[in-house]
């Protein structure tokens, strides 16, 4: 089901007064700004300030855009330090005197004046100002939730701050994730399951299931495991499933790369590649897998997915581009198993000498492989006839790993040659299913209702289901959920979260090299990293109430 974008409004509020009498001139309220006397008469009123809150959710645009949170963990490279914070946090050269890793409060200070005056409106259904104020305290809670999760403690405002009270001390981190558990349990039990469309019940607007979603998401980083499992349960019973398609427009000639049983196998690994990337297409915004995400107005808004993360020869950045080990995690589209990685000298080695063999490596790999990375000679036809990516190396605007990513881009839009308006998705089902896989294993161990999650997002992907009896203990599991959420969720912001949580990153954050076995990027990890710093900006608006986290 296509849902209607939201209309997000940013800027001034524009308030028009109109009078005859010529002694009311000087007494009218300015025009380029809001007045309190003059604003919150009406419903109208509500409505544009929610939006102005929804306006704040992230995208892929500005330092902590999704994109950006992969770049700043093993999934991917962010090549440039001007766009991010990702280039520097993945190098390790994070420091308190840059203001651009995420310490952001206009979100919640819009959430706030929205919940500090809503109620002088007099003039609005009770039962739709009170569902209003349950978004605005969703989008507060995840607001919290992110700057929690990169910060630690962090001051916990629920009223606007008035300037020259910025001497707020922190708050520790399990109050403030406290405070959003109890937030996202009031008003799931306010707002409703799905929205007719229209105004003010345009579809895409936050629902229960988005406060279930991010409840489950919040307990699983927190390793609350029950808690994360009961919720991702409510949401699995709410009717969402997972995006698929009946009919493969991909045209691409896979037979150098998949050695297919038959008509049928090639079938089922067209259908499992389309499903998966179109997910992410314009035309699919509001699939039956979408849980929130982050909407863009068409002729207004556009998002820059086309932009960031295509090769330069054929227009884009390489802002963002796979790493060597994101394309280990793929598995084989045969068996299902984890596929050895060729040693970084012979594939150097095959690539400088033009050796056929050196394609072996990317042959009957997972759907999602082909579906996400381009890697050398891959097919892309949807893009252009007959398109085959090829590394340019050095080259303006080209990656520096030897991969670009396929994943997210919309190529009927690129071919039109027009703005991409593809939402951004925050939140899937799919993610929801591994969150309950994942708790589930971590209180108990295997049971079927964990093989029946993975086996959902791996068969829709065209992957054979888990293998019961390799996958048979708990530890074993763990490994394998772990690899399929990266595998999943590449590209969508949650790996760098994920190798913090799991406390891995000091095993995989190490430098990376390029397919010549050439440097990439220097990494040296700290476990300072664990935490971004508190901007020294904020410290000394504070007075120095403001502390900040251990190592900088």
């Amino acid at each position: 089901m296509r849902r209607s974008s939201i209309y997000i409004l940013t800027g001034l509020l524009a308030i028009s007064s109109i009078t005859s009498c010529k002694k009311d001139f000087l007494e009218r309220p300015p025009l380029d700004q809001l007045s309190e006397t003059t604003f919150w008469k009406s419903e109208a009123d509500v409505y544009k300030t929610v939006m102005g809150v929804y306006n704040q959710l992230p995208g892929v645009d500005g330092p902590y855009g999704i994109f950006y949170c992969d770049g700043a963990s093993d999934n991917a490279h962010a090549q440039y330090p001007w766009e991010s914070f990702a280039t520097d946090a993945s190098s390790g050269a994070i420091t308190s005197a840059n203001t651009s890793y995420g310490w952001d409060y206009i979100g919640i200070r819009r959430a706030n004046y929205f919940l500090d005056n809503a109620d002088k409106v007099t003039v609005i259904d009770k039962t739709l100002l009170e569902r209003y104020k349950a978004e605005v305290r969703f989008l507060r809670a995840f607001n919290y939730f992110n700057l929690s999760s990169r910060f630690g403690a962090v001051p916990l405002l629920t009223h606007v701050v008035a300037i020259g009270e910025e001497n707020i001390p922190q708050t520790p981190r399990a109050d403030v994730l406290k405070f959003v558990l109890d937030e996202l349990d009031a008003v799931a039990k306010i707002l409703p399951q799905a929205y007719a469309g229209g105004k003010p019940n345009e579809k895409g607007r936050i629902t229960k299931g988005a406060a279930l979603a991010l409840k489950a998401r919040a307990y699983l980083y927190d390793g609350q495991w029950q808690q994360a499992a009961d919720a991702a349960s409510q949401v699995m019973g709410l009717g969402y499933s997972l995006f698929k398609v009946t009919t493969s427009g991909n045209t691409d000639d896979y037979s150098k790369w998949v050695n297919f049983a038959d008509a049928a196998d090639e079938n089922k690994f067209r259908l499992g590649l389309s499903s998966y990337e179109s997910i992410f297409y314009q035309k699919n915004n509001g699939n039956s897998e979408v849980i929130l995400d982050r909407q863009y107005i068409k002729q207004i808004d556009p998002n820059s997915i086309n932009t960031y993360l295509p090769p330069g020869t054929i227009g884009g950045w390489s802002s963002v581009t796979p790493t060597q080990a994101l394309v280990d995690s793929y598995g084989s589209y045969k068996t299902g198993d984890a596929v050895t990685p060729v040693d970084p000298a012979q594939r150097a080695a095959l690539y400088l000498a033009k050796d056929p063999a050196f394609a072996n490596e990317y042959k009957n790999r997972d759907p999602r492989l082909y579906a996400t990375v381009l890697f050398e000679n891959a097919p892309w036809t949807a893009m252009e006839d007959n398109y085959k990516f090829n590394w340019v190396e050095g080259a303006s605007n080209m990656s520096q790993t030897g991969y670009n990513f396929r994943k997210m881009v919309d190529p009927v839009i690129f071919r039109e040659q027009v703005d991409n308006y593809a939402n951004v998705i925050l939140i899937r089902y799919a993610e929801v299913l591994l969150t309950y896989a994942e708790a589930r294993n971590e209180l108990s161990g295997p049971d079927g209702t964990v093989y029946e999650a993975l086996d959902a997002i791996r068969t829709r992907a065209g992957m054979p289901v888990t293998d019961r009896a390799k996958y048979a203990d708990q530890s074993s599991l763990r490994a394998f959920i772990r690899n399929e959420r990266r595998v999943e969720l590449a590209l969508e912001g949650q790996r760098y979260m994920d190798i913090r949580r799991w406390k891995i990153a000091p095993q995989v954050m190490k430098t990376i090299n390029n397919i010549k076995n050439s440097q990439a990027q220097q990494r040296i990890w700290t476990d300072k990293l664990y935490l971004m710093p508190v901007p020294q900006t904020q410290i000394d608006l504070s007075k120095g109430v403001l502390k900040q986290n251990t190592g900088y």
